[in-house]
């Protein structure tokens, strides 16, 4: 990887913000990390946003969520996961979503905290995370009482949805190709550029073609299916968060916010999630898809409607969702 500042990719229809600086950071065993902030053009920020991506997502796929935070005065701190976008990837086949230990995501997600939030961008701090970004803001959710003051999570993946082979099944299987070292092997067949009909993502065109795009054209962004290790550290994940004795030591108001038709994670558990634990609730987007900030208008503007009236908290009157 070249030493240069790492570059935005703009396509058609998609162009980079203004006022943004990019750069690389180490995230654990010298991972290089592609992040970028991106300024408010007004004079006193009120705040900054921490934007984790799902898998297979970049920062240019944002690009439109983050013109809507710096309108209102927000800077966006960004950065692509391990093993994807222009950070570093972690198998022979760029292709192939891995990851070798959930906690590398933790401690990733901490270095950045650390080393470029925490010097670099404007108190207070808010995180709105999708996905599996949601899932490791939950997983490290007890230990950011001090570093962040909420958290937004969209379609956070908490459960699966609709899947042939039972959850008990996939434990199994996973966990048994990774204990004979076959954890790097694919779980399914490459198949893109993918039609709009029948995707799971959104149910908006013109989002779904600027996405698919940005992948044609700059396939380097792009990931293809998971490997099997991914799977059971995402499975494993997934058990420890939903437990009593971690959800009550999260202390940091969090919505979560779910997407009524999605048929990767599954809308109650998330429904389930929210009125599990102390510091959160959960609301619904009836009819969305997966990618509620990727998504048609008609659910995309209760989403940042829900999240505009959550964050950034007013540092005058607390409010706690609990």
């Amino acid at each position: 990887m070249s030493d240069d500042t790492p570059l935005l990719i703009e396509t058609d229809g998609n162009p980079a913000p203004g006022n943004h600086v990019t750069g690389w950071f180490d995230g654990v065993g010298g991972k290089r990390l592609r992040y970028a902030i991106f300024k408010s053009d007004v004079a006193v920020a009120r705040g900054t946003v921490v934007l984790l991506q799902g898998r297979n997502e970049c920062i240019e796929k944002y690009y439109e969520t983050i013109r809507h935070f710096t309108d209102r005065g927000l800077w966006v701190a960004t950065f692509d996961w391990r093993g994807q976008g222009l950070s570093e990837r972690l198998l022979k086949n760029p292709l192939r979503g891995h990851v070798r230990r959930f906690r590398d995501l933790e401690a990733d997600l901490a270095a950045f905290l650390e080393t470029i939030v925490l010097p670099e961008t404007r108190l207070p701090f808010c995180l709105v995370a999708h996905s599996m970004g949601a899932l490791v803001a939950l997983s490290m959710a007890p230990k950011l009482a001090n570093r962040i003051d909420r958290m937004v999570l969209t379609a956070p993946f908490v459960d699966l949805s609709n899947q042939a082979v039972p959850v008990w099944g996939l434990r199994l299987v996973t966990r048994l190709m990774r204990m004979i070292g076959l954890g790097w092997v694919g779980s399914g067949r490459d198949s893109f550029p993918q039609p709009f009909a029948g995707n799971s993502l959104t149910t908006d065109f013109g989002r779904f073609s600027r996405n698919q795009a940005l992948y044609v054209e700059h396939p380097e962004l792009r990931l293809g299916p998971p490997s099997l290790g991914w799977i059971n550290e995402m499975l494993n994940a997934i058990d420890r968060v939903g437990k009593f004795e971690h959800l009550d030591q999260i202390k940091v108001p969090t919505l979560l916010i779910g997407a009524g038709n999605d048929p990767i994670v599954a809308a109650q558990a998330i429904e389930s999630l929210g009125n599990r634990f102390r510091a959160g609730r959960a609301i619904m987007i009836d009819g969305a898809r997966h990618e509620l900030l990727q998504e048609a208008d008609r659910y995309r503007v209760p989403v940042l409607a829900a999240i505009d009236a959550f964050i950034p908290p007013d540092q005058d009157d607390p409010v706690s969702p609990g």
